[in-house]
């Protein structure tokens, strides 16, 4: 699972998505880790706000993106997409991908399975 957090100083979750440039990648493994990824930074014209919907986009390749605060015309466009989105009041990135992890995958908070 690919999980794209906003954070234009790729420290803390930060919001408006739709016109965001900097985000953290992390990605769930068979191994059951989060593991980050390399920051990804966007052109200006590559945010999705200003993106010409022409060619790939990298974002279009998650499965979760976590922000702050955004409108629901971005939540919708990624949708479409297949990109879920999840707004968070959380700050901390990797706590905020652990979360989303447990709820969506809820052997995750335990690791045991099976059982």
């Amino acid at each position: 699972m690919k999980i794209g957090v906003t954070s234009q100083n790729l420290r803390t979750i930060t919001g408006h998505a739709s016109k965001a440039r900097s985000f953290l990648m992390y990605e769930w493994t068979a191994e059951q880790a989060v593991q980050s990824v390399e920051p990804l930074e966007l052109s200006m014209e590559m945010s999705i706000h200003a993106w010409d919907k022409r060619g790939d986009h990298p974002l279009l390749a998650l499965d979760y993106l976590i922000t702050g605060p955004c409108g629901k015309s971005f939540i919708n466009q990624m949708k479409q997409y297949g990109v879920r989105v999840r707004t968070t009041d959380e700050t901390d990135p990797l706590l905020a991908v652990q979360q989303l992890v447990a709820a969506v995958v809820p052997w995750a908070a335990n690791p045991v399975r099976g059982a």
